[in-house]
């Protein structure tokens, strides 16, 4: 591929919880050859223990200061690490339906197959049906998916972030679409 088409490096990719960031980020990141940085990965501990504030983000600096990336995720303690070393923002907007189903799936798909996740962590179904606990994802969503909304715009617009091209996605459709262009053609985004 012509990487003059597609010129950006380090691209950090947002969007609600079960959106698709990693999958489009690890997509993305082995389409070009670029370092995959899941900050999920990166956070969780064993046991569904998030790592200390600054352990993560000495695991966030230490992976984005290689030259070439994706980054998968909200974190808005390691926004300040990531934002100013990017080229490229991929805002995944998607209706909070598509969002919820999508989350659904995965994270049935994730118990039914007792899949390993970040250090060991696999689902467990009792915490993420706790729809009023802290613990559950979907509770998760719902809390966070208007704020993200509101709050990425703003985001966008601050001085600091000028430097940075920004792509938003309102359909699963539309990114799987810009990704397949860039399989096939390159695309200058």
């Amino acid at each position: 591929m012509d990487t003059s088409l597609f010129p950006y490096q380090r691209i950090v990719i947002v969007g609600s919880t079960g959106s698709g960031k990693s999958t489009l980020a690890h997509k993305l990141a082995e389409k070009r050859g670029l370092d995959y940085i899941e900050l999920d990965a990166l956070y969780w501990e064993p046991d569904w223990i998030g790592a200390p504030r600054d352990v993560f983000r000495a695991r966030v600096e230490q992976a984005s200061r290689a030259p070439g990336w994706v980054s998968a995720g909200n974190y808005g303690m390691a926004r300040d690490i990531l934002w100013p070393r990017a080229q490229a923002v991929i805002w995944l907007d998607y209706p909070f339906l598509t969002v919820f189903w999508r989350l659904l799936r995965r994270t049935w798909q994730n118990w039914r197959t007792k899949a390993v996740l970040w250090n060991g962590n696999r689902e467990k179904l009792s915490r993420e049906f706790k729809l009023w606990s802290d613990e559950s994802i979907f509770h998760w969503l719902v809390k966070s998916y208007g704020r993200r909304r509101r709050e990425y715009p703003k985001l966008f617009s601050r001085l600091e972030h000028r430097h940075l091209k920004i792509l938003r996605f309102a359909t699963p459709a539309e990114a799987q679409a810009w990704l397949n262009k860039i399989e096939e053609v390159g695309l200058e985004i």
